[in-house]
């Protein structure tokens, strides 16, 4: 079976999918946690279907069919180039909340190191940073990614025009900004015009949320390490500046 095959191909996309359907049940429930991923999915899947053939929204690339019969393709997409979007997107959302969201004053009622989960966590600051850090992460990813006949990815990918960053052009990271705000402007219309969803808990115990923070961190970390393994310093430590101060900021309010 296909899809087996894909699963056997690329087995840390579906790890990191994994990972991240457990900490979204236990964050958003498994309507929020279909909702949000249904959501991302299609919008990552069509606009990739887009770009490789008018050019929008991550600028003119193709894909080589290089593993064409080795894992499952939708129409000309790999299947699991789409779905690594599902778990990036709530990985950044997760990382946006807990860089966000206040934390309630410590009591006997609340317990120690909750964080307030209402509406707020979908207010546009938070989906804002989402997308931001949606972005950023594939800053590092995508440039590696072009290096895949290096390491175990292949060579799956390609640009017609070198671009100005490691190879990348820079319209692509826009589009990723464009799936993550299409994505997650969907899902906050779901929750407050269509009443489809189930209500948000009042609170959340703060090790929910960072479920999610080190699932963007495991992504991070395994991306860079393979930057390095290959023999990319530049690329690598230029991963390493542009997170100095997001993770500054991650560690300051993990220590309050």
């Amino acid at each position: 079976m296909l899809l087996w095959k894909t699963i056997l191909l690329r087995p840390y996309v579906f790890f990191f999918l994994a990972v991240a359907l457990v900490a979204s049940f236990r964050l958003l429930g498994r309507t929020r946690t279909g909702a949000l991923f249904g959501i991302t999915w299609l919008t990552a899947f069509l606009c990739e279907i887009s770009s490789t053939r008018i050019g929008f929204p991550f600028g003119d690339y193709y894909y080589t069919g290089s593993s064409v019969g080795e894992e499952l393709y939708l129409s000309n997409v790999p299947f699991m180039d789409s779905l690594s979007f599902t778990f990036l997107l709530f990985a950044s959302y997760s990382l946006a909340l807990w860089l966000l969201l206040p934390a309630e004053p410590w009591s006997p009622d609340s317990g120690r190191g909750r964080h307030v989960l209402t509406r707020e966590s979908l207010s546009w600051p938070v989906i804002g940073l989402t997308c931001a850090l949606f972005m950023l992460i594939d800053v590092v990813i995508d440039p590696v990614a072009l290096r895949g006949d290096r390491w175990f990815l292949g060579q799956i990918y390609g640009y017609p025009d070198p671009g100005v960053y490691f190879g990348v052009p820079l319209a692509n990271f826009g589009g990723w900004f464009v799936v993550g705000l299409i994505a997650m402007t969907s899902y906050r219309v779901l929750d407050r015009q269509c009443s489809m969803l189930p209500a948000l808990p009042h609170a959340v115990a703060a090790r929910e949320v960072l479920l999610g923070c080190g699932l963007y961190y495991g992504v991070l970390l395994f991306n860079l390490m393979l930057t390095f393994w290959i023999g990319e310093w530049l690329l690598g430590l230029a991963g390493c500046l542009l997170y100095t101060p997001v993770t500054a900021l991650a560690l300051l309010k993990l220590r309050r």
